[in-house]
């Protein structure tokens, strides 16, 4: 065994310090194979997840690089640079408040034509998406119609659960309805309560606008998915916002103040979406709960609760 392994040492000594000829061509092929390689890696990868490339490379783009990882467009002026850090600065202060804390650190991307929106977001719906990766990088994409606290803690609470649940769990475990209601909790441009209950039932009224009196409903099942929550018409989307709002604000309501930090702990500890949700309300349990207006997307458990 040692003189093999002396045998090898050997071997690789007379390579790398004294190339013949013939072990030369082999280290050049073994080069050119892996430049080769990383150089068709790259092509995948632009091709496959575009706008993710475009993200991680905007260092080397035209954008400028302002305090606290914001980057803007070329085109945006000295005064809409003071908006834009003043607007993501109270964006973050919004999350942090709600979350106990914020864990995330995006970098925020600044752009002022559609052109800059889809290069990065890979889309032109909307008004702000964020981007993230299974290790942890993560991006929030605005255009300037989306410098408002509003839209900016709406995506920056998309990014704020990624980094407490992770890439993996949000992406196939954690349905679109509960990322988006979540998202609507920090987000005041449909439903400006502050109160729990009272943002409930504003949400609840806003349901019954857009379900024409409770005739066309969405179960919280067809809009589990990016694909389900995102697929109809513009009014089909906004009534997917509505039902999660509503679920969600009911859900947050009926609980203690702990009880959304229990679900992420929960979460966090390796319990399922549903197991969370489910325990986290039961055992923060408001007494007072069974107070609120009837959540109509839960008419078939009060219907067994009170059997």
């Amino acid at each position: 065994m040692k003189a093999s392994w002396c045998s090898f040492l050997a071997t690789l000594k007379i390579l790398l310090l004294e190339p013949t000829s013939k072990s030369r061509n082999s280290i050049l092929k073994v080069v050119k194979f892996l430049i080769a390689g990383v150089f068709a890696a790259t092509l995948s990868y632009f091709f496959l997840f575009p706008q993710l490339f475009y993200c991680q490379t905007i260092y080397f783009s035209d954008f400028r690089q302002l305090p606290d990882g914001v980057f803007v467009s070329p085109a945006v002026k000295p005064d809409q640079q003071q908006l834009i850090q003043k607007v993501v600065s109270g964006a973050e202060m919004r999350v942090d408040s709600f979350y106990s804390g914020k864990e995330s650190h995006p970098i925020f991307i600044i752009c002022t034509s559609p052109e800059q929106y889809e290069k990065y977001c890979n889309g032109t719906e909307g008004e702000g998406c964020s981007v993230g990766t299974p290790w942890g990088e993560t991006w929030i994409v605005l255009n300037l119609d989306g410098i408002n606290i509003d839209v900016t803690s709406h995506e920056l609470s998309h990014v704020e659960l990624l980094a407490r649940l992770g890439w993996w769990k949000i992406t196939f475990d954690v349905p679109q309805w509960f990322n988006e209601g979540m998202a609507l909790m920090l987000d005041r441009r449909f439903v400006n309560d502050r109160d729990p209950v009272g943002q409930y039932i504003s949400y609840y009224d806003e349901w019954l606008y857009y379900t024409g009196g409770a005739q066309i409903i969405l179960e919280l099942h067809e809009i589990s998915s990016l694909r389900q929550f995102f697929n109809g018409s513009q009014k089909q989307v906004m009534l997917a916002y509505m039902t999660s709002g509503m679920e969600v604000s009911y859900w947050m309501a009926s609980m203690k103040k702990d009880g959304f930090s229990q679900f992420l702990k929960l979460s966090a500890s390796g319990a399922s979406f549903e197991s969370a949700y489910g325990l986290a309300e039961k055992m923060n349990r408001l007494q007072n709960a069974n107070s609120l207006p009837v959540n109509p997307l839960r008419l078939s458990q009060f219907a067994k609760n009170n059997e």
